[in-house]
């Protein structure tokens, strides 16, 4: 029956999370109309080859939506890829650190983690131009603290263990140990909060991009696409509707795509759950 709910669960986010890629990719190759092709007609219907009509300048919303998920999932990637490389290696380092260093570095990680990822993500872009680099950049900066944190105590508790001293005792030197025994070790807890951070990194990512402090336009970020939307949705609630749904969806199938990732790679969390 456990494993029976974990491909279930495997399953469901996969599909959900599978039709924005799907999206995504075939916007590689093809789009219905050109980004900023505004020869729709304003807030036009569904139909006339419109397949969700169009938003207040013409543009045709279906291309909108294929355009803005592939900069979900840049937004989403990229900022993992950041908080990763970022706080993997604080993180490390953090827990090879004693007496004083190791407080300080233990505080400053939980200053940043208490300070909300979105007003750090706006400081940061406010600072630089509002593009999908920066957005990415400081997304991913902010949730490097979380993950530093995370990985800080995985390494620590790994640490601890009896084979490091073995290994230690036999001459194997800290980066070998590092590369063959902690990362190992950690990897299927730090993969499943990755894939967390990652619906979160796409939800800052569109709250960025309502505020006008994401990907400018014609890229058509799902963040702004609802606030133009906004003032338009009792005539034409398509345009807020379906980048709304797809953003629910995506970080949805996400989400349970890292449940089920957590009950197959983390033997620990599934008994712990099982106990419960």
């Amino acid at each position: 029956m456990k494993r029976r709910r974990t491909s279930l669960t495997l399953w469901t986010g996969g599909v959900l999370a599978g039709i924005v890629v799907l999206l995504a990719l075939v916007s590689l190759f093809w789009l219905p109309y050109d980004s900023d092709d505004t020869s729709g007609g304003r807030l036009a219907g569904p139909g006339d080859g419109h397949l969700l009509g169009t938003d207040k300048l013409g543009r045709d919303l279906f291309t909108q939506l294929m355009t803005g998920s592939r900069i979900a999932l840049e937004a989403g990637l990229g900022s993992v890829a950041v908080a990763a490389l970022l706080g993997v290696t604080l993180g490390v380092l953090a827990a090879f650190a004693q007496g004083w260093f190791d407080d300080t570095l233990s505080a400053l990680l939980d200053i940043l983690i208490a300070f909300p990822t979105l007003l750090l993500a706006m400081l940061i872009v406010a600072a630089r131009s509002a593009t999908l680099g920066s957005a990415i950049l400081a997304i991913g900066l902010a949730q490097s603290a979380v993950v530093a944190r995370l990985t800080r105590i995985l390494v620590k508790r790994v640490l601890a263990q009896d084979y490091i001293t073995a290994s230690r005792t036999s001459g194997t030197s800290w980066p070998r140990i590092v590369g063959g025994h902690v990362l190992p070790n950690i990897w299927p807890t730090l993969g499943v909060n990755l894939a967390l951070q990652f619906g979160l990194a796409v939800l800052a990512e569109a709250g960025l991009s309502y505020l006008g402090l994401g990907a400018p336009p014609p890229n058509a970020s799902w963040g702004r696409m609802l606030q133009e939307a906004q003032a338009t949705f009792t005539t034409a609630p398509a345009g807020a509707l379906a980048p709304g749904v797809l953003l629910v969806l995506l970080v949805i199938g996400v989400n349970l795509i890292a449940d089920g990732l957590r009950d197959v790679l983390d033997p620990t969390a599934r008994k712990g759950r099982a106990a419960a």
